[in-house]
């Protein structure tokens, strides 16, 4: 990588900490934290493509963070991991290969219309993204479309990550019937085995500057913490509408930057 300046002065080393609380906080309950700490990132002088390498530093170890708290908690379902992992897996090789020949635009559509139509969803029927306390599980062997849902969520995540989040959640409390606490679980799993990769690819590229990563992978992980414990404490309602002020945030940025 040819030498990437950036400005490492206190100002931007607590913005970048608070920008990666904040980010882990909605990131382990929602999805969409990205909006902050990109911009973040970008504002200390690095190129869009430095910012989006580096900021999977804090991706992956607010997920490791999140996935320690839940199972602690007793809140991840250990015996759905892999049967999860495997579809959202597959999913994001085929949209990793897709990135290499398409440009980032082409699925941009796709995410502003899936948070508009669960956004929507939430509104008309929230029992379908958000089930009621006691709804029992459906195997995901057992439902085709669920494993499907898993797996183009794969794809999105391997092709631009951004707001993927929001489509595992769909997918696993909207498919699988999971609670929202169990989904996030979930979610944060996928998530690191997604971010993993993408890390393990943008290294071998030497796109990654690992001091600012590393700042914001402390707030991350921090945020991370917090935010599991509020998610064992907060009511099922309360996480409902967590998820739809986030998913209501992330259409409004969407629309802004297609505007741009």
């Amino acid at each position: 990588m040819e030498q990437t300046m950036y400005e490492l002065t206190l100002v931007n080393v607590t913005a970048l900490l608070l920008a990666g609380v904040v980010a882990g906080f909605i990131n382990t309950l929602a999805g969409g934290g990205s909006m902050l700490t990109l911009p973040a990132l970008m504002l200390m002088g690095m190129p869009a493509d430095v910012a989006n390498a580096t900021n999977r530093v804090g991706v992956v170890m607010q997920s490791l963070t999140g996935m320690q708290g839940f199972y602690r908690e007793k809140r991840l379902e250990a015996p759905a991991m892999m049967a999860v992992v495997i579809p959202t897996l597959l999913g994001s090789l085929v949209g990793a290969l897709a990135a290499a020949f398409l440009p980032e635009g082409v699925l941009k559509p796709v995410l502003l219309g899936s948070m508009v139509l669960m956004a929507l969803v939430m509104i008309i029927k929230p029992s379908t993204v958000a089930p009621e306390p006691g709804t029992p599980v459906i195997p995901l062997h057992s439902k085709p479309s669920a494993w499907a849902g898993l797996f183009l969520a794969g794809v999105y995540g391997g092709f631009v990550q951004a707001g993927v989040g929001f489509m595992l959640i769909a997918a696993l409390a909207g498919g699988l019937r999971y609670d929202l606490v169990r989904a996030n679980a979930l979610k944060v799993v996928c998530t690191a085995c997604f971010s993993l990769l993408a890390l393990g690819v943008f290294v071998w590229y030497d796109l990654v500057l690992w001091v600012p990563g590393m700042i914001l992978a402390v707030g991350c992980m921090i945020g991370a913490h917090y935010s599991v414990r509020f998610a064992i404490q907060a009511s099922q309602a309360t996480l409902k509408w967590l998820l739809f002020v986030m998913v209501v945030l992330a259409c409004g940025a969407a629309m802004l930057d297609s505007v741009g």
